[in-house]
C-alpha cells in the first residue's frame, strides 16, 4: 500500500508540470480567441440589419443635412482624411454626421483615440491605454485589431502607456465608431487608444514618441497616410444643461433660448480658433485652455468629454506630419446638437436613447477632417 502511494505521488509530481503548462497554454489560446463585446446595447447598432436600416433611414430622412455636410467638408470620392474628429453619442441623435465623417476615411487601418470616461474609477492618468483583444464585435463579423498595435507598443518608451483591458472593456467611445467604419469597408482593422486625465505637457511627452512609432510602422510597410492608415478621434462636444447631469450644473449661459445660442456660439469659437485651418501646436494647446481648468487639468472648464482625446490625437498627428514633412488643414464638416434637429426614429430597430434631449440637457456634436 505504501509502495502504491509512493508511486502515485511520484507520478503526480511528474505529471503536474505538464498539466500546468497545458492549462496555461489553453488559457492563452482562449484569451486570443476572445472578441471584445459591446458596452452600449441601446444607442448603437449591434446587428447588420440594424445598420443597414439605419443608413437607409439617414439617406431618406436626413439626406439634405448629409449632403450639406459633405459639401461643407469638401468631401469627394478622392478624399482621404489623414485625421478626423467624430462624435460618439446615440445614433438617433448624431445621425447624418457619422456617415459624413466616414465618407472621407478610406484607409483600411484606423487608429482611434477614445475617451476614458471612467478613468477616475480605475485611478488612471498620464498614460495612454491599449487593450489585448484580438478583435472587437462588428456588425458584419468581428473587427480585427491590427497587428501594428503590438509593434507600436514595443516602440514606445516605458511609462507612457499601459495595457488595461478593464478600462477598454467599459468604454463606449471607440465601439460607437466601429459599425460605421465597417459599413464603409468590411476589411477594416483598427487600434484603440484611450486617453485619460493628463496635462498638455504630458501629452507632448507621449505624442512625439507615439508619432515616431506610428511612422516607423508605416514606413516599414510602405504605407501612405490617409490611403493606408488614418487617425480618428472620438469625442462629443459640450455636455450642457442643469438637469440629469448627476447633480452637476453645466448651464454656463443659462437654460433659456438665449443661453442655448450663446453656448453654441462658444462652441463655434472653440472650433474656429482651435480646430479649423492649419494644424498647429499652439492651437492644440488653446483647445485645452478652453476645456480644462488652468490650475487642475482633471477639472472641466467647458464640458467636452474629449478634452484629452482631441489634443492627444491632434498632437500625435502634428508630430506625424513632421515625420512625413506634411502640412495638414482641418475643415469643419458639420456641427449639430441633440436638440437642433429631429432625432432619427430608431425604436423599431430595437435601439433607443441613453439620455434625454431638451434645453436643460443637450450635447453638441462636432465633425471635422484633416487632409
Amino acid at each position: 500500500m505504501k509502495v502504491n502511494k509512493r508511486m502515485f505521488l511520484f507520478a503526480l509530481l511528474f505529471i503536474l508540470p505538464f498539466v500546468w503548462q497545458c492549462t496555461k497554454e489553453d488559457a492563452s489560446m482562449a484569451r486570443k480567441s476572445v472578441v471584445r463585446a459591446p458596452v452600449d446595447t441601446v444607442g448603437f447598432a449591434r446587428y447588420a440589419w440594424q445598420m443597414d436600416s439605419l443608413m437607409k433611414r439617414i439617406h431618406r430622412l436626413q439626406n439634405k443635412q448629409l449632403l450639406n455636410a459633405i459639401i461643407q467638408g469638401k468631401i469627394t470620392p478622392q478624399s482621404e482624411f489623414k485625421v478626423a474628429v467624430c462624435p460618439h453619442d446615440d445614433y438617433g441623435y448624431v445621425g447624418y454626421l457619422y456617415p459624413a465623417v466616414m465618407e472621407g476615411i478610406k484607409a483600411k487601418t484606423v487608429i482611434i483615440f477614445g475617451v476614458a470616461h471612467k478613468a477616475r474609477l480605475l485611478n488612471l492618468e498620464d498614460q495612454i491605454i491599449f487593450d489585448t483583444y484580438p478583435a472587437w464585435h462588428g456588425i458584419y463579423g468581428p473587427i480585427k485589431v491590427s497587428d501594428i498595435r503590438e509593434e507600436i507598443i514595443r516602440a514606445l518608451p516605458e511609462g507612457v502607456y499601459q495595457i488595461n483591458d478593464s478600462m477598454q472593456t467599459i468604454e463606449h467611445s471607440v465601439e460607437a465608431l466601429l459599425p460605421f467604419l465597417q459599413y464603409y469597408r468590411r476589411d477594416r482593422e483598427f487600434v484603440s487608444i484611450l486617453v485619460p486625465y493628463m496635462s498638455f505637457e504630458r501629452m507632448q511627452k507621449i505624442a512625439k514618441p507615439l508619432a515616431r512609432a506610428i511612422a516607423k510602422v508605416m514606413k516599414s510597410r510602405n504605407w501612405q497616410w490617409g490611403k493606408d492608415l488614418a487617425l480618428l478621434i472620438s469625442t462629443d462636444a459640450v455636455h450642457y444643461g442643469d438637469k440629469d447631469w448627476g447633480g452637476k450644473n453645466f448651464a454656463y449661459y443659462g437654460t433659456d433660448s438665449a443661453g442655448y445660442q450663446k453656448a453654441v456660439q462658444h462652441e463655434m469659437e472653440i472650433i474656429n480658433s482651435c480646430l479649423n485651418g492649419p494644424l498647429q501646436e499652439e492651437k492644440i494647446r488653446r483647445f485645452m485652455e478652453f476645456t480644462v481648468q488652468p490650475d487642475d487639468f482633471r477639472k472641466y472648464k467647458w464640458t467636452w468629454c474629449g478634452r484629452y482625446s482631441v489634443p492627444m490625437g491632434l498632437e500625435t498627428a502634428y508630430w506625424l506630419a513632421h515625420e512625413f514633412k506634411q502640412d495638414l488643414q482641418g475643415r469643419l464638416i458639420g456641427y449639430a446638437t441633440s436638440i437642433d434637429h429631429t432625432p432619427l426614429p430608431v425604436e423599431d430597430l430595437r435601439m433607443g436613447f441613453t439620455a434625454p434631449a431638451h434645453v436643460r440637457h443637450w450635447v453638441g456634436y462636432a465633425a471635422l477632417g484633416w487632409e
